[in-house]
């Protein structure tokens, strides 16, 4: 239909370069802030998926944190 369209296949690549940089960008973070309050790092990754990120950032925000009850 469109043969002579600009993006092409290649946009494809580069769309998910693109998605892994932003992953990357958003997880680091969250896998920092998890660490430091005293959870695992891996819940960090569930700020990726929808309506889970929201729950997590519910849960770090209003929870007792493990750190503040070790005393460290």
């Amino acid at each position: 239909m469109m043969e002579g369209d600009m993006f092409g296949n290649t946009m494809w690549a580069g769309h998910w370069l693109w998605m892994l940089v932003i992953g990357i960008v958003v997880v680091i973070p969250a896998w920092r802030i998890c660490q430091r309050t005293g959870y695992p790092g891996w819940m960090g990754v569930l700020i990726l998926i929808p309506i889970v990120n929201l729950v997590l950032l519910y849960f770090i925000a209003f929870s007792d944190w493990p750190v503040e009850r070790s005393g460290k």
